[in-house]
């Protein structure tokens, strides 16, 4: 994909429930299942641990919404959105922190349009989970080198 057709297809995702709807998308487009579970309401998600039994708005009164979205078929991944307009995405085992909300749908396109790959040097030995995004922007995770599964190791460069 172009930086135009990328323009094109940029998503503000300004909610969690607008994220959802284009995780499903991509899933279908990529021929992947998906099952997504949701968590609403402050003493429900997973950031708002200190929320009173009972409490499920936040103190300036909104109702916090986060998603868990797990992707079937390889890769193996999974999307966590939380209400901060972040997620945690998981590849392969691999967990990408802080992931702003918007970037959710080129990452995936990226991981299950074969983009992603795996950098890897011999000594010192490591490894990285690299995944290019638009605008010439990475996401960059190290690897353990000896737990690469299959997946991960079929796309060493």
């Amino acid at each position: 994909m172009d930086h135009s057709e990328y323009q094109e297809r940029q998503e503000h995702l300004p909610t969690t429930e607008a994220a959802v709807t284009a995780l499903r998308a991509i899933a279908a487009e990529y021929g992947h299942a998906i099952e997504v579970t949701h968590d609403i309401g402050a003493d429900q998600t997973s950031r708002r641990s200190a929320a009173g039994f009972g409490v499920t708005l936040d103190p300036d009164g909104s109702l916090p919404h986060e998603a868990y979205a797990e992707f079937g078929g390889v890769p193996r991944g999974s999307v966590r959105l939380y209400p901060d307009d972040d997620a945690l995405i998981t590849v392969e085992g691999i967990a990408c922190h802080d992931v702003p909300r918007d970037d959710v749908p080129p990452f995936l396109r990226s991981v299950f349009g074969g983009l992603a790959h795996v950098r890897s040097r011999r000594f010192p030995p490591a490894a990285w989970l690299v995944v290019p995004l638009p605008g010439d922007r990475t996401y960059k995770e190290h690897l353990t080198v000896g737990l690469l599964t299959p997946w991960l190791n079929g796309r060493i460069r």
